[in-house]
């Protein structure tokens, strides 16, 4: 029997949901330019590790970040389905619905 990949469908409900809150927001604006581990997330925001880590469930149960496991560290990092909702400057999130200029949305 072959195996088969998963892949989660994109739901921009679940996305406008999870965006709505400002710092889930600047976690994704972070999480464009590449992987982060929890730590420079948190330093780079000025957030505690234990709200940096509740909004990054909600986003990862969001669909819209993928987690890799590196010894103690996780690293996050945007999914791929969301990824390919960003325009190629990665300046514009364009769910369908609806699109996030993130030159445009405040800090």
């Amino acid at each position: 029997m072959p195996s088969r990949t998963l892949t989660r469908s994109f739901d921009c409900l679940s996305a406008l949901r999870a965006l709505g809150e400002p710092t889930r927001l600047s976690l994704v604006r972070q999480l464009i330019a590449g992987a982060k581990p929890v730590t420079e997330l948190c330093d780079t925001l000025h957030i505690t590790p234990y709200n940096v880590s509740k909004h990054l469930r909600v986003l990862k149960e969001a669909g819209l970040l993928e987690v890799e496991k590196q010894g103690q560290q996780r690293i996050y990092a945007l999914a791929v389905a969301f990824r390919e909702k960003l325009t190629h400057n990665a300046n514009t999130l364009d769910l369908g619905c609806c699109q996030f200029d993130f030159d445009k949305l405040p800090e």
